[in-house]
């Protein structure tokens, strides 16, 4: 512990010259950064420094030709240092403080929606990781006060950018395979994190609000929202097969349309075999999009490879900029996302009493 003793040694003086030179250098620094925000269209604050941001999120606005990042929001200020940009411990202070055009949130679920609307309610844009927000309700508020602020409000739903999915539902509308009538997904893998690990609040349902259902279904159940329409009904079961979290470890869902077609994601935490598969059955064949993350994309009468982009987030960030800078719709919205916070909370509420 510090000592606040008189006979402390007093830190050296510097030479006037010595703080002349650093003061000079950061003039420069701030003067060279108002000529850079002056140039640019779109300045970020990323809120958040974890996995997904660090690995994607943040390469993707600094690849983005009319971005610039212009500060970050972490419980970790240091996280900040090798991107150059002042960093904030509180959102509020962050937004009072430097001038910015866009927010992304990628904090853990719970803050998803305090931090969606304080950002929209200081005029900023927002493009929020997924899932949208804990449930129905506090999505639909994003969006509200989205649409009573005049902002911009997006969630990271990258896959609807995937260039195979975007063919897939062209090929849904020339009846490929007829009428579509099913479809399925599902995504295995093994997460089993330690309590030091930075994803340990995944299994923390104060902080994630579900397991596997939250985490990876959302995503493949926005995939199906966007291929065929609004959901009409809704139910899962969740249970802990292998891993006893506070969570779920496994969830299957069932969503039923408009249109007639039915669709099941099944998700999984438990699993050492990795799956990622998605394809739909119509009334004259199939689509297969397995593994769906690499492309392929198998039909009546031809097969196609249709990689995504090697940042899977990029697509997204750029899609954002252009809504904001061009007024070109969204591929994900906060409204499109409101249909997949629905599938969710109708999922909870109709499962077999969730966690078993």
């Amino acid at each position: 512990m510090p000592s606040h003793s008189s006979h402390s040694r007093k830190a050296p003086l510097q030479s006037p010259y010595r703080i002349r030179r650093q003061s000079l250098s950061t003039l420069r620094a701030r003067l060279s950064l108002a000529v850079i925000f002056e140039s640019v269209a779109i300045r970020w604050i990323v809120i958040g420094v974890g996995d997904i941001t660090t690995k994607r999120v943040l390469p993707a606005i600094l690849a983005e030709p009319r971005s610039l990042l212009a500060g970050i929001v972490t419980r970790t200020p240091a996280k900040a240092n090798p991107y150059g940009v002042p960093a904030w411990t509180s959102l509020e202070i962050a937004l009072a403080e430097q001038e910015c055009d866009a927010v992304y949130v990628a904090s853990p679920v719970a803050l998803h929606a305090p931090q969606t609307i304080a950002s929209l309610r200081a005029g900023r844009h927002v493009l929020c990781e997924k899932p949208m927000a804990m449930n129905y309700e506090d999505a639909l508020s994003m969006q509200q006060t989205a649409d009573e602020v005049g902002r911009i409000l997006s969630i990271a739903y990258y896959r609807r950018m995937y260039p195979q999915v975007i063919r897939a539902l062209e090929l849904i509308r020339l009846k490929a395979i007829g009428e579509p009538v099913f479809a399925e997904a599902t995504s295995h893998y093994w997460f089993c994190p330690d309590p030091e690990d930075e994803r340990a609040w995944f299994i923390d349902p104060a902080m994630a609000g579900g397991g596997p259902l939250y985490d990876i279904a959302s995503h493949r159940i926005d995939l199906m929202n966007y291929l065929f329409g609004n959901p009409m009904r809704a139910t899962a079961h969740l249970s802990n097969a292998v891993h006893q979290y506070a969570v779920e470890d496994n969830a299957t869902v069932i969503v039923e349309y408009n249109s007639g077609v039915r669709c099941v994601v099944d998700v999984r935490w438990h699993s050492r075999v990795l799956r990622d598969e998605f394809r739909i059955r119509g009334t004259d064949g199939e689509i297969e999009m397995t593994p769906l993350n690499s492309g392929v994309l198998i039909y009546p009468g031809g097969k196609e490879e249709l990689p995504p982009h090697e940042n899977l987030h990029y697509p997204c960030v750029t899609d954002f900029v252009s809504a904001v800078l061009e007024g070109t719709e969204l591929r994900s919205s906060g409204a499109t996302a409101l249909a997949t916070a629905w599938v969710t909370d109708e999922a909870i509420r109709l499962s077999n009493g969730g966690k078993s």
